[in-house]
C-alpha cells in the first residue's frame, strides 16, 4: 500500500488519496456514507489494480476518513464536488468509476453532470437520493421537527456509533436528486445488489435500473448479500463485473 497523499482543492478542502499508477483506463472508487479508503472493498480493488497493472485511485470525501473537515458539516454536493475534483487532478482520460452506496449516488451525478468522465460505470448497493427517499419521506413528524428545528437528528447504526443527519444534508440532498428526471447514461453500467441489503433494498435497484437509459445497463442480484458486500465471494463480483465493464468500455 503507498503513501497516503493529499490533494488541496478549490474549495478548500484537504482530501486524503492513494494513487497507483498503471495502464489505463483507469479505476476509481468511491465510498458510501462515513466510510473511507481503506475499507475492505476500497483495498481488494487496489490489491486487483495491482496485480493487473491498472491505474487506480481511492479517495476520502471532506469530513471522512483522513481528509479535512467534519463530517456533519458536509453533505452531498460538497462530496460530489471532492469526487469531481479528485478525478479532475489526479486522472486523465475517462475512467471505470465504481461507486458504493452513496459512491453510487455521486457516480450517477457524475454521469448527469460530467459524462465526459466515465468509461463505464459500476454500482454496489447504489443508493440515489437517499436522503429524501431514504430518510425523509419515511421520517415520522417528529423526527422531521427534531431535524429542522435543532438542525441534526442521531440515528442508530450497526455500523458503530449513531448516524447523524443534519438539516443541511437533507436540504442539500434535494438539490442533487437524479431519480426525478430521466438519466440516459451511455458508458456500460453494471449494479450490484445484495438480496439481504436492509439498508438499500432490492426495490431501490430494481427502480434505478428501471430509470437507467442506455444501452448497455445490467442488473447482478446477489442471494443473501448484505450491505456491506464484501466477503470473498462478494468481491470477486465486483472485480469481475470491473474486468467486464473495462473489457466494453
Amino acid at each position: 500500500m503507498g503513501e497516503t497523499q493529499y490533494l488541496e482543492t478549490n474549495a478548500g478542502r484537504r482530501l486524503a488519496y492513494n494513487k497507483f499508477s498503471g495502464r489505463r483506463t483507469g479505476v476509481v472508487f468511491l465510498g458510501g456514507l462515513r466510510s473511507d479508503m481503506s475499507g475492505s472493498k476500497a483495498m481488494h480493488l487496489e490489491a486487483w489494480a495491482r496485480r493487473s497493472g491498472r491505474e487506480f485511485l481511492r479517495f476520502d470525501y471532506s469530513g471522512h476518513g483522513e481528509s479535512s473537515g467534519e463530517f456533519t458539516d458536509g453533505c452531498i454536493g460538497d462530496w460530489a464536488e471532492d469526487a469531481m475534483a479528485a478525478i479532475d487532478a489526479l486522472t486523465e482520460g475517462p475512467q471505470v468509476i465504481v461507486g458504493s452506496s452513496m459512491g453510487g449516488w455521486i457516480s450517477l451525478l457524475m454521469a448527469k453532470h460530467r459524462p465526459d468522465c466515465l468509461a463505464g460505470l459500476v454500482t454496489i448497493a447504489a443508493a440515489p437520493d437517499f436522503t429524501e427517499n431514504g430518510y425523509w419521506k419515511v421520517w415520522d413528524e417528529a423526527k422531521r421537527k427534531t431535524v429542522m428545528e435543532e438542525g441534526q437528528v442521531a440515528l442508530p447504526s450497526e455500523y458503530g456509533d449513531a448516524m447523524i443527519i443534519t438539516k443541511r444534508l437533507i436540504e442539500d440532498g434535494r438539490d442533487h436528486l437524479v431519480l426525478t428526471e430521466p438519466l440516459r447514461i451511455d458508458v456500460p453500467v453494471r449494479m450490484l445488489q445484495g438480496t439481504a441489503d436492509v439498508d438499500v433494498t432490492m426495490d431501490v435497484a430494481l427502480g434505478l435500473l428501471d430509470h437507467l437509459e442506455g444501452p448497455d445497463v445490467r442488473l447482478e442480484l446477489v442471494k443473501d448479500a448484505d450491505h456491506r458486500f464484501s466477503d470473498d465471494a462478494c468481491l470477486a463480483t465486483i472485480t469481475r463485473a470491473v474486468e467486464e465493464v473495462l473489457a466494453h468500455a
